[in-house]
């Protein structure tokens, strides 16, 4: 669990402390108030216009004293013990638990993703954005967009103002090796990253975190290693360009990019132990690799650690799709960027996939039982999803038919709202589940005839990615794209 909130980014810091709702908030507030008189001084501003600007900052220092109980520190976010404020009495246990790690919920529908948009500070991805979206790209938006899948983001307006003024971007997501098989909540931000690369016309780099998978996970070097590698042929085999794309193993690029290393360096000395403890609630006892390892996620946000692409350019806007959990990660590295000359990255949230017993967890790779996975036999998928999908229905046929079953908690209804294209399909078999006219047999049926065609084509595509392919992929060099 994270130690502090982090809320919405000001871009009005004209106001005093009063308002602020958050530790998190206040500091926010102060570190734009810093900027903002240095860049007053550096302006030879009018005095008085200095004056008013330092005032407001020494008070605001005040407040966030009484607030916390600790100094105003810079590049030092408040920690877990800051005093929050008392918002009265919460449901003990109620709170969702979403971090890099962990995913859990007590509430059978899922997370709830309005409270996180609120307790992360990110942006809800309205209609607006998505007709935005649409409109920019001359496409009809994909359907993870037009259902929510992707329902929050940091600063998409502004790469959508970039490009409608002829400024590209480029797109980074990224993979933890942990296992030689994925499943096919891994799919979800690659189908979706393809589809924006199509689209938008767009470079994109996959990191494959294999060091992390070491430091993390009771696994040797070389069995991360090669858990990349088996993972990149199912990333690659979901169809992406290979003139616009770079994957790459940390294990691999460390050692081979100086410019990538250096940029890891410039974050790591802009981030405290005090910082990381706070966002990731790393403690004392945790490995140093660990404390160090975000700076390395952070690095491919800005486009000049990859020079065989970009050359030394670092100004070049990185807009990063992943699930909600990965989101402190990048937290911390829009904190650092502009402190080291760096654009923000830009984020797109997906909610989670939920595991075929319900939506209360997370997947995890190392339960057979949990998913579907991409090397599952059509008889596989069959007997997991009637043995093991957690069901919304009724007790029996009678009641079910009386009553109507509960497509909001059904996984069945849940993967379908994934892989299902037709809306008009999905909105049909919303209906007939909740009138009670669609039986969860039936509903299983459908998903199982859905998802039985789509791995089978995926494991034929995966079977043609050779490993001169993947080598190909894997190799620094220059892409096809124009920006």
């Amino acid at each position: 669990m994270f130690g502090h909130v982090r809320v919405k980014e000001m871009t009005d810091c004209q106001g005093d402390g009063e308002g602020a709702s958050t530790p998190m908030e206040l500091y926010e507030r102060l570190g734009a108030q810093g900027d903002k008189v240095r860049s007053l001084k550096s302006a030879k501003a009018e005095k008085a216009e200095v004056d008013a600007a330092v005032q407001l900052l020494l008070k605001l220092k005040i407040d966030y004293k009484q607030m916390t109980g600790q100094d105003y520190k810079a590049g030092c976010p408040p920690s877990e013990e800051a005093a929050a404020p008392d918002n009265g009495p919460t449901a003990e246990g109620d709170e969702d638990t979403v971090d890099p790690w962990n995913v859990s919920t007590t509430n059978a529908k899922g997370v709830d993703y309005e409270k996180l948009i609120v307790k992360f500070g990110s942006s809800k991805i309205d209609k607006e954005l998505v007709d935005r979206i649409e409109q920019v790209c001359g496409q009809k938006p994909h359907r993870f967009l037009r259902r929510g899948v992707f329902f929050s983001h940091r600063d998409m307006h502004q790469v959508l103002d970039a490009y409608e003024k002829h400024k590209s971007f480029y797109l980074y997501t990224g993979r933890g090796p942990s296992s030689e098989a994925m499943h096919v909540g891994h799919l979800i931000p690659f189908i979706f990253t393809k589809w924006l690369q199509d689209v938008f016309d767009i470079p994109l780099v996959i990191q494959l975190t294999d060091d992390e998978k070491y430091l993390w996970k009771d696994l040797t070097v070389e069995e991360c290693h090669r858990f990349a590698i088996e993972n990149a042929k199912d990333i690659i085999a979901c169809g992406f360009d290979l003139n616009k794309t770079f994957i790459f193993s940390d294990l691999d690029y460390m050692g081979a990019s100086p410019e990538f290393y250096r940029n890891v360096v410039k974050i790591q000395k802009h981030v405290t132990f005090n910082q990381v403890k706070g966002i990731f609630g790393f403690t004392d006892s945790d490995c140093i690799g660990k404390i160090s390892f975000p700076a390395i996620q952070a690095a491919p946000s800005f486009s000049n650690s990859f020079p065989q692409i970009f050359g030394s350019r670092s100004d070049i806007q990185c807009l990063i799709p992943c699930a909600i959990d990965q989101d402190p990660y990048f937290r911390m590295t829009r904190d650092v960027a502009p402190r080291i000359g760096y654009p923000k990255p830009a984020l797109l949230h997906s909610t989670f996939f939920p595991a075929l017993q319900g939506a209360q967890t997370k997947m995890s790779a190392s339960d057979a039982n949990s998913s579907i996975f991409l090397t599952d036999t059509p008889k596989q998928i069959k007997n997991k999803i009637n043995k093991h999908a957690f069901s919304g229905g009724k007790d029996t046929v009678e009641d079910h038919r009386k009553y109507g079953g509960n497509p909001d908690v059904d996984v069945s209804f849940m993967y379908l709202t994934f892989f299902l294209e037709d809306d008009e399909q999905l909105e049909k078999i919303r209906q007939d589940y909740t009138s009670g006219a669609l039986l969860t047999g039936e509903l299983k049926k459908i998903l199982i005839e859905t998802l039985q065609p789509m791995i089978a084509q995926h494991q034929e595509r995966r079977k043609r990615v050779t490993e001169d392919i993947v080598k190909q992929f894997m190799t620094p060099r220059p892409l096809n794209f124009n920006l």
